[in-house]
């Protein structure tokens, strides 16, 4: 099926609700899911779509340990697509992300925090 692009410009706010895990692929053997392009761990990382006054939760995998990002945290998602799926009368929708990471933090003021 299709991916469907989601924009995230749309959201007041994303936030880290459940911090990055890597994803099993064996839950007998406890081997990893790894990216079939990049070679990478691929990562899930439960965030909170905030527009106006709805939320909602969402499980997203991106390839690569998305780091720094820790929970309550907000952060920007770079590329983030919908995919309907359907495996023997189950169905869903998959979130997947080319990045995710922390939003930047503010500067820190001149003086703050430095040797002089």
């Amino acid at each position: 099926m299709a991916s469907l692009p989601i924009d995230t410009a749309k959201y007041t706010g994303i936030i880290c609700a459940v911090p990055p895990t890597p994803r099993v692929a064996n839950r007998e053997t406890g081997q990893l899911r790894v990216d079939r392009e990049t070679g990478k761990t691929v990562y899930q990382v439960g965030l909170c779509l905030m527009a106006g006054a709805s939320a909602d939760v969402v499980n997203v995998s991106v390839a690569g340990e998305p780091a720094g990002v820790q929970l309550g945290m907000p952060v920007a998602v770079r590329d983030l697509v919908a995919t309907p799926w359907e495996n023997d009368g189950r169905h869903g929708v998959a979130f997947r992300a080319a990045e995710i990471r922390p939003l930047s933090a503010p500067a820190t003021p001149a003086g703050k925090g430095s040797r002089q």
